[in-house]
């Protein structure tokens, strides 16, 4: 592959970091250098509980879901579209085996960063550093967003407050069942609730 095609096949998440913070042209280099893509299909399972996910990925098209299984029962606690970076937590920051599985909702395209090339930004970077900052303080507030959704009690008010703190095109293509999962209430207590208010 050309220097140039490996450039442009690279451009999404240089772009997507370089809206966070400016990066240097030797940062740009690096991660021409190092950055990968993937794919994956409808439904597959990206990562399984009790591995290491050692990549951080954006997503330039698609849709992922995280969750966990309880008494045979899977329980989605988050769900990610374009422009968004995924990665199971423990597994990527401690080099810990994962809680939960990763699923692709749609045929879903990515870029990623293993850990050790990311790490390797951090240590030798200063804008990665600052990028790393405003993640983190992203992520923290999703989080804040996400316990206090689960602290709602009353079903309808969940719906809403998710409904007026996400991206509408998006709603509309989570399946109704990892949706009403995610929102801890029944699929067709979900269905009644579009129905009545959306």
């Amino acid at each position: 592959m050309s220097s140039n095609q490996n450039i442009e096949k690279n451009l999404f998440i240089i772009l997507y970091l370089n809206s966070i913070y400016p990066l240097s042209a030797s940062l740009k280099a690096f991660l021409i250098q190092k950055i990968k893509s993937c794919s994956f299909a409808k439904n597959e399972i990206i990562s399984k509980e009790g591995e290491i996910c050692n990549k951080l990925y954006v997503i330039k098209q698609g849709m992922v879901r995280g969750y966990f299984i309880s008494e045979s029962t899977d329980i989605t606690t988050w769900i990610d579209a374009e422009n968004e970076i995924f990665t199971s937590i423990t597994g990527f920051f401690r080099k810990e085996k994962s809680r939960e599985y990763i699923q692709s909702l749609e045929d879903t395209y990515c870029d990623y960063l293993e850990y050790d090339d990311y790490k390797y930004c951090l240590d030798n970077f200063p804008e990665m550093r600052q990028i790393n900052r405003i993640m983190m303080e992203e992520y923290y507030i999703l989080a804040e967003h996400r316990v206090y959704l689960a602290r709602i009690p009353n079903a309808q008010k969940r719906l809403t407050f998710f409904m007026e703190n996400s991206k509408p095109h998006i709603v509309n293509r989570i399946p109704r069942k990892y949706l009403a999962s995610y929102l801890a209430m029944r699929p067709e207590t979900l269905s009644r609730l579009m129905k009545e208010k959306f």
